[in-house]
Protein backbone atom coordinates (compact mmCIF):
# COMPACT_ATOMS: atom_id res chain seq x y z
CA UNK A 1 0.00 0.00 0.00
CA UNK A 2 2.63 2.42 0.55
CA UNK A 3 4.58 1.56 -2.08
CA UNK A 4 1.29 2.82 -4.30
CA UNK A 5 0.87 5.93 -2.69
CA UNK A 6 5.04 6.67 -2.92
CA UNK A 7 4.29 5.72 -6.49
CA UNK A 8 1.05 8.45 -6.70
CA UNK A 9 2.61 11.02 -5.19
CA UNK A 10 6.07 10.69 -7.84
CA UNK A 11 3.29 10.73 -10.47
CA UNK A 12 1.74 13.83 -9.29
CA UNK A 13 5.24 16.03 -8.79
CA UNK A 14 5.88 14.57 -12.18
CA UNK A 15 2.67 16.48 -13.22
CA UNK A 16 3.76 19.91 -11.85
CA UNK A 17 6.55 20.16 -12.83
CA UNK A 18 5.48 19.77 -16.63
CA UNK A 19 2.90 21.88 -16.02
CA UNK A 20 5.15 24.51 -14.76
CA UNK A 21 7.08 24.28 -18.05
CA UNK A 22 4.53 24.48 -20.26
CA UNK A 23 2.29 27.31 -18.54
CA UNK A 24 4.29 30.61 -18.14
CA UNK A 25 3.82 32.11 -14.69
CA UNK A 26 1.53 35.32 -14.35
CA UNK A 27 1.87 37.09 -11.10
CA UNK A 28 -1.60 37.21 -9.03
CA UNK A 29 -2.95 40.84 -8.64
CA UNK A 30 -6.37 40.78 -6.15
CA UNK A 31 -9.41 42.71 -7.38
CA UNK A 32 -11.24 45.58 -5.58
CA UNK A 33 -13.39 43.11 -4.19
CA UNK A 34 -10.19 41.26 -2.44
CA UNK A 35 -7.80 44.18 -1.73
CA UNK A 36 -10.56 46.93 -1.13
CA UNK A 37 -7.80 49.66 -1.11
CA UNK A 38 -7.08 49.08 -4.66
CA UNK A 39 -10.25 51.39 -5.08
CA UNK A 40 -8.78 54.21 -3.57
CA UNK A 41 -6.23 54.92 -6.60
CA UNK A 42 -6.84 57.45 -9.57
CA UNK A 43 -5.75 58.53 -12.04
CA UNK A 44 -6.55 62.63 -13.07
CA UNK A 45 -5.12 64.13 -16.60
CA UNK A 46 -4.21 67.71 -17.63
CA UNK A 47 -7.49 68.32 -18.15
CA UNK A 48 -9.34 67.29 -15.04
CA UNK A 49 -10.89 63.76 -15.99
CA UNK A 50 -10.73 61.24 -13.46
CA UNK A 51 -10.66 57.66 -13.29
CA UNK A 52 -10.59 55.28 -10.69
CA UNK A 53 -8.40 52.22 -10.79
CA UNK A 54 -10.42 49.26 -10.16
CA UNK A 55 -7.49 46.72 -10.18
CA UNK A 56 -6.96 46.29 -14.08
CA UNK A 57 -5.42 48.04 -16.79
CA UNK A 58 -6.96 51.58 -17.07
CA UNK A 59 -8.43 52.27 -20.42
CA UNK A 60 -8.61 56.39 -20.91
CA UNK A 61 -9.45 58.57 -23.55
CA UNK A 62 -5.89 58.53 -24.45
CA UNK A 63 -4.55 55.46 -24.19
CA UNK A 64 -4.32 52.93 -21.26
CA UNK A 65 -1.88 51.97 -18.69
CA UNK A 66 -1.01 48.63 -17.11
CA UNK A 67 -2.12 47.80 -13.81
CA UNK A 68 1.22 46.34 -13.03
CA UNK A 69 2.87 50.29 -13.00
CA UNK A 70 -0.45 52.16 -11.55
CA UNK A 71 0.23 49.17 -8.22
CA UNK A 72 3.71 49.93 -8.28
CA UNK A 73 3.46 53.99 -8.39
CA UNK A 74 3.15 56.37 -5.44
CA UNK A 75 0.88 59.15 -5.23
CA UNK A 76 1.68 61.98 -7.14
CA UNK A 77 3.55 59.26 -9.51
CA UNK A 78 3.79 60.98 -13.36
CA UNK A 79 2.24 57.61 -15.71
CA UNK A 80 2.26 58.04 -19.44
CA UNK A 81 -0.51 56.01 -21.70
CA UNK A 82 0.86 53.72 -24.57
CA UNK A 83 -0.04 57.56 -26.65
CA UNK A 84 2.38 59.06 -24.50
CA UNK A 85 0.13 61.51 -22.58
CA UNK A 86 0.66 61.71 -19.29
CA UNK A 87 -1.46 61.50 -16.24
CA UNK A 88 -1.40 61.79 -12.50
CA UNK A 89 -1.64 59.34 -9.89
CA UNK A 90 -3.68 60.34 -6.34
CA UNK A 91 -5.16 58.66 -3.77
CA UNK A 92 -9.08 58.78 -4.37
CA UNK A 93 -10.92 61.15 -1.71
CA UNK A 94 -14.19 60.76 -0.71
CA UNK A 95 -16.25 62.30 -3.80
CA UNK A 96 -13.48 61.48 -6.47
CA UNK A 97 -15.60 57.97 -5.85
CA UNK A 98 -18.67 59.62 -4.99
CA UNK A 99 -19.22 60.06 -8.79
CA UNK A 100 -19.10 56.54 -9.78
CA UNK A 101 -21.51 55.29 -7.50
CA UNK A 102 -24.34 53.39 -9.47
CA UNK A 103 -27.50 55.10 -10.13
CA UNK A 104 -31.03 54.55 -10.68
CA UNK A 105 -33.37 57.51 -9.70
CA UNK A 106 -32.40 61.02 -9.87
CA UNK A 107 -30.12 62.12 -6.99
CA UNK A 108 -30.64 65.00 -4.86
CA UNK A 109 -27.59 67.13 -6.15
CA UNK A 110 -23.97 67.85 -4.34
CA UNK A 111 -25.07 71.75 -4.57
CA UNK A 112 -28.24 70.76 -2.67
CA UNK A 113 -26.54 68.56 -0.61
CA UNK A 114 -24.05 71.25 0.50
CA UNK A 115 -26.53 73.56 1.23
CA UNK A 116 -28.69 71.49 3.68
CA UNK A 117 -25.35 70.33 5.97
CA UNK A 118 -24.11 73.99 5.89
CA UNK A 119 -27.71 75.49 6.90
CA UNK A 120 -28.64 73.27 9.48
CA UNK A 121 -24.90 73.20 11.01
CA UNK A 122 -24.11 69.47 10.79
CA UNK A 123 -22.42 67.95 12.99
CA UNK A 124 -20.20 64.27 12.55
CA UNK A 125 -21.92 62.66 15.54
CA UNK A 126 -25.43 62.95 14.78
CA UNK A 127 -28.70 60.77 13.92
CA UNK A 128 -30.12 60.77 10.79
CA UNK A 129 -33.02 59.72 9.28
CA UNK A 130 -33.49 59.66 5.65
CA UNK A 131 -36.88 58.73 3.33
CA UNK A 132 -37.14 57.96 -0.06
CA UNK A 133 -32.98 56.55 -0.52
CA UNK A 134 -33.62 56.32 -4.34
CA UNK A 135 -30.05 55.58 -5.62
CA UNK A 136 -28.41 56.61 -1.78
CA UNK A 137 -26.59 59.79 -3.10
CA UNK A 138 -27.91 61.67 0.22
CA UNK A 139 -27.54 58.55 2.04
CA UNK A 140 -24.03 58.16 1.34
CA UNK A 141 -23.15 61.83 1.37
CA UNK A 142 -24.42 62.19 5.35
CA UNK A 143 -23.13 59.03 6.00
CA UNK A 144 -19.87 60.09 5.56
CA UNK A 145 -20.09 63.43 7.02
CA UNK A 146 -21.42 62.12 9.87
CA UNK A 147 -18.58 59.19 10.49
CA UNK A 148 -19.35 59.45 14.22
CA UNK A 149 -23.30 58.98 14.11
CA UNK A 150 -25.90 56.66 12.67
CA UNK A 151 -27.93 56.97 9.35
CA UNK A 152 -31.32 55.08 9.04
CA UNK A 153 -32.76 55.70 5.45
CA UNK A 154 -36.62 54.12 4.99
CA UNK A 155 -37.28 53.01 1.45
CA UNK A 156 -40.04 50.39 -0.24
CA UNK A 157 -38.47 49.30 -3.27
CA UNK A 158 -36.02 45.79 -3.35
CA UNK A 159 -34.12 47.41 -6.43
CA UNK A 160 -33.18 50.80 -4.55
CA UNK A 161 -32.17 49.11 -1.53
CA UNK A 162 -29.87 46.61 -3.91
CA UNK A 163 -28.42 50.03 -4.84
CA UNK A 164 -27.47 51.67 -2.01
CA UNK A 165 -26.38 48.59 -0.45
CA UNK A 166 -24.07 48.31 -3.38
CA UNK A 167 -22.96 51.53 -3.07
CA UNK A 168 -22.49 51.94 1.04
CA UNK A 169 -20.06 48.49 0.11
CA UNK A 170 -18.30 50.06 -2.72
CA UNK A 171 -17.68 53.47 -0.46
CA UNK A 172 -16.68 51.19 2.58
CA UNK A 173 -19.52 53.16 4.38
CA UNK A 174 -20.90 50.78 7.66
CA UNK A 175 -22.95 53.14 9.87
CA UNK A 176 -26.28 53.10 7.73
CA UNK A 177 -29.15 50.78 8.55
CA UNK A 178 -31.05 50.35 5.37
CA UNK A 179 -35.02 49.89 6.45
CA UNK A 180 -37.57 48.32 3.83
CA UNK A 181 -40.53 50.29 4.70
CA UNK A 182 -42.69 53.71 4.40
CA UNK A 183 -41.97 56.14 6.69
CA UNK A 184 -45.64 57.50 6.05
CA UNK A 185 -46.20 54.03 8.42
CA UNK A 186 -44.19 55.60 11.66
CA UNK A 187 -40.18 56.38 12.58
CA UNK A 188 -39.08 53.98 14.68
CA UNK A 189 -35.94 55.65 15.85
CA UNK A 190 -35.86 58.54 19.10
CA UNK A 191 -33.75 61.12 19.60
CA UNK A 192 -33.32 62.09 15.78
CA UNK A 193 -31.06 65.28 14.79
CA UNK A 194 -32.59 65.16 11.29
CA UNK A 195 -34.89 64.08 9.11
CA UNK A 196 -34.53 64.35 5.70
CA UNK A 197 -37.71 63.97 3.43
CA UNK A 198 -37.28 63.21 -0.31
CA UNK A 199 -40.70 61.97 -0.98
CA UNK A 200 -44.06 62.48 -3.34
CA UNK A 201 -46.06 63.46 -0.49
CA UNK A 202 -43.66 65.12 2.35
CA UNK A 203 -46.77 66.03 4.33
CA UNK A 204 -47.60 62.81 5.14
CA UNK A 205 -44.17 62.26 7.49
CA UNK A 206 -44.52 65.16 9.69
CA UNK A 207 -46.49 64.10 12.45
CA UNK A 208 -44.21 61.50 12.78
CA UNK A 209 -40.99 63.76 12.49
CA UNK A 210 -42.06 65.53 14.95
CA UNK A 211 -42.42 62.29 17.76
CA UNK A 212 -38.84 61.33 16.90
CA UNK A 213 -37.09 64.56 17.05
CA UNK A 214 -34.73 66.22 19.74
CA UNK A 215 -35.91 69.95 20.55
CA UNK A 216 -33.97 72.21 18.07
CA UNK A 217 -33.76 69.12 15.81
CA UNK A 218 -34.71 69.80 12.13
CA UNK A 219 -36.74 68.39 9.61
CA UNK A 220 -35.67 69.20 5.76
CA UNK A 221 -37.76 68.06 2.58
CA UNK A 222 -36.27 68.48 -0.74
CA UNK A 223 -39.14 68.47 -3.78
CA UNK A 224 -39.07 69.27 -7.41
CA UNK A 225 -42.85 70.48 -7.73
CA UNK A 226 -43.74 74.49 -5.73
CA UNK A 227 -47.50 72.58 -5.09
CA UNK A 228 -45.19 69.96 -2.97
CA UNK A 229 -43.67 72.46 -1.00
CA UNK A 230 -47.10 74.41 -0.77
CA UNK A 231 -48.85 71.15 0.71
CA UNK A 232 -45.57 70.45 3.14
CA UNK A 233 -45.25 74.16 4.46
CA UNK A 234 -49.25 74.27 4.99
CA UNK A 235 -49.10 71.37 7.16
CA UNK A 236 -45.84 72.56 8.83
CA UNK A 237 -47.58 75.51 9.66
CA UNK A 238 -51.15 73.79 11.18
CA UNK A 239 -48.76 71.44 13.10
CA UNK A 240 -47.83 72.34 17.02
CA UNK A 241 -44.37 72.12 17.64
CA UNK A 242 -43.13 72.63 13.96
CA UNK A 243 -41.40 76.13 13.12
CA UNK A 244 -40.99 76.94 9.44
CA UNK A 245 -37.89 78.68 8.88
CA UNK A 246 -37.46 79.04 4.91
CA UNK A 247 -37.45 77.41 1.18
CA UNK A 248 -34.80 77.90 -1.11
CA UNK A 249 -33.64 76.93 -4.43
CA UNK A 250 -29.98 76.69 -5.00
CA UNK A 251 -28.46 77.82 -8.46
CA UNK A 252 -24.76 76.94 -9.80
CA UNK A 253 -22.93 78.68 -12.42
CA UNK A 254 -19.74 77.47 -13.35
CA UNK A 255 -17.80 79.79 -15.72
CA UNK A 256 -15.09 79.50 -18.23
CA UNK A 257 -11.77 81.25 -17.54
CA UNK A 258 -9.00 81.23 -20.60
CA UNK A 259 -6.62 84.55 -20.45
CA UNK A 260 -8.59 87.35 -20.42
CA UNK A 261 -11.65 85.50 -21.70
CA UNK A 262 -14.07 84.98 -18.95
CA UNK A 263 -18.31 84.10 -19.06
CA UNK A 264 -20.56 81.85 -17.97
CA UNK A 265 -20.54 78.19 -19.06
CA UNK A 266 -22.98 77.57 -21.73
CA UNK A 267 -24.39 74.66 -19.65
CA UNK A 268 -25.22 75.22 -16.13
CA UNK A 269 -26.86 73.04 -13.41
CA UNK A 270 -30.20 75.45 -12.94
CA UNK A 271 -33.62 74.16 -10.69
CA UNK A 272 -33.58 70.65 -9.07
CA UNK A 273 -35.52 71.12 -6.35
CA UNK A 274 -36.88 73.47 -3.04
CA UNK A 275 -35.52 73.13 -0.22
CA UNK A 276 -37.90 73.50 2.67
CA UNK A 277 -36.08 73.82 6.57
CA UNK A 278 -38.18 73.49 9.28
CA UNK A 279 -37.17 73.40 13.05
CA UNK A 280 -38.72 71.78 16.33
CA UNK A 281 -39.28 74.13 18.79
Amino acid sequence: MFGDTWRFTAICGDLLRLLSEVIPYKPFYPTPAFFPFMKDKMLIDAEGYKYLFKGNDLHTKDGFISKDAIIKAKAGAKLKTNKDVELTLLDAAFLDKYWKIQRNAQIIPLKDLGFIAAEIGLANDWTIVEAGAGSGGATVFFAHLCSHGQLYTYEIRDDYIKIVQGNLTFLGLKNVTLKKQSIYDGIEEKNVDLVLLDLPEPWLAVDHALAVLVFGGYLVSYSPCIPQVMDFVDKVRNTPGFLYLKTAVIGETEWDVVGRKVRPKSQSIGHSGFLTFVRKI
